[in-house]
């Protein structure tokens, strides 16, 4: 076998060599092309860049405005009790127990003001205001605000403190 590579050496040499550019070539087919910038095209482009950034706020040609609450048809329950002279001048609300506030602001807001108007709700105007009372929805029934309202409409302290506690 020695004698045959002696023999065949340069014949071997030389399907080396050409192995070796084939190789070459087929490697150096496959590399990713090197993409070289000059300045000017650098600087074209941060300059753009920074324009866009100092631009001022696109301007939005259609602004939606935020939902705003349907109003309520308190008005009407609050028409028909607020012919009571504590109607006209509003009760302290907070007087009923688990009645903070803040949910007396918003009564407030929905015009519920009085005991009387409290103590007139039947189960389809308690369903309403709860739908619109948010995280203190539930509180009505709960702690029981038109029991409350009604006593205290009345002017029943004696009984609202029998059934409710005193403060």
């Amino acid at each position: 076998m020695a004698e045959m590579i002696q023999a065949n050496a340069a014949l071997l040499v030389a399907a080396l060599i050409v192995l070796l550019l084939v190789m070459w070539f087929v490697i150096a087919a496959n590399r990713k092309a090197r993409i070289q910038r000059d300045s000017d095209a650098q600087d074209a482009q941060a300059r753009r860049n920074q324009a866009l950034i100092d631009a001022p706020p696109a301007v939005v040609k259609e602004t939606i405005p935020p939902p705003v609450p349907e109003a309520a048809p308190v008005a009407a329950a609050a028409a028909v009790t607020q012919t009571t002279p504590a109607a006209a001048s509003g009760d302290d609300l907070t007087q009923i127990k688990g009645l903070g506030p803040k949910i007396a602001a918003q009564l407030a807001g929905m015009g519920i003001t009085s005991f009387a108007q409290i103590a007139a709700w039947d189960d389809a105007e308690i369903d309403r205001v709860d739908a619109l009372m948010g995280r203190f929805a539930g509180r009505i029934r709960r702690d029981r605000w038109v029991e409350q309202a009604r006593l205290l409409a009345a002017g029943d302290k004696a009984g609202f403190a029998a059934h409710f506690g005193n403060g």
